[in-house]
């Protein structure tokens, strides 16, 4: 099992950044891949930024430019940097974590963190 919790969502004005967290402990070594997906209200759930070992990266058209994934394995902790967000950024965050994707998605994994919010205010 892996535990992932995120951290550093907030209220923030239009045009502003934050930098989400997300610590993952239990059997990290079965951890290949991790990913940030989103939901707003009303809405699906949505891939935002994912990384794989050997760190290629994949984002969402609308966030491109504008957010950087990364993570340090040794604090074994995944990051979101997120810049000129805009109100449509407003939504409930997820870490997501894994060792192979799920039958769902090439870019979705087993292991969910709780969320953290993120209001982008105008």
């Amino acid at each position: 099992q892996v535990q992932l919790v995120e951290s550093g969502g907030g209220l923030v004005q239009a045009g502003g950044s934050l930098r989400l967290s997300c610590a993952a402990s239990g059997n990290i070594f079965s951890i290949n891949a991790m990913a940030w997906y989103r939901r707003a209200p009303g809405k699906q759930r949505e891939l935002v930024a994912a990384i794989r070992s050997g760190e290629s990266t994949k984002y969402a058209d609308s966030v491109k430019g504008r957010f950087t994934i990364s993570r340090d394995n040794a604090k074994n902790t995944l990051y979101l940097q997120m810049n000129s967000l805009k109100p449509e950024d407003t939504a409930v965050y997820y870490c997501n974590a894994g060792g192979r994707p799920t039958p769902s998605s090439r870019y979705e994994y087993d292991y969910w963190g709780q969320g953290t919010q993120v209001t982008v205010s105008s």
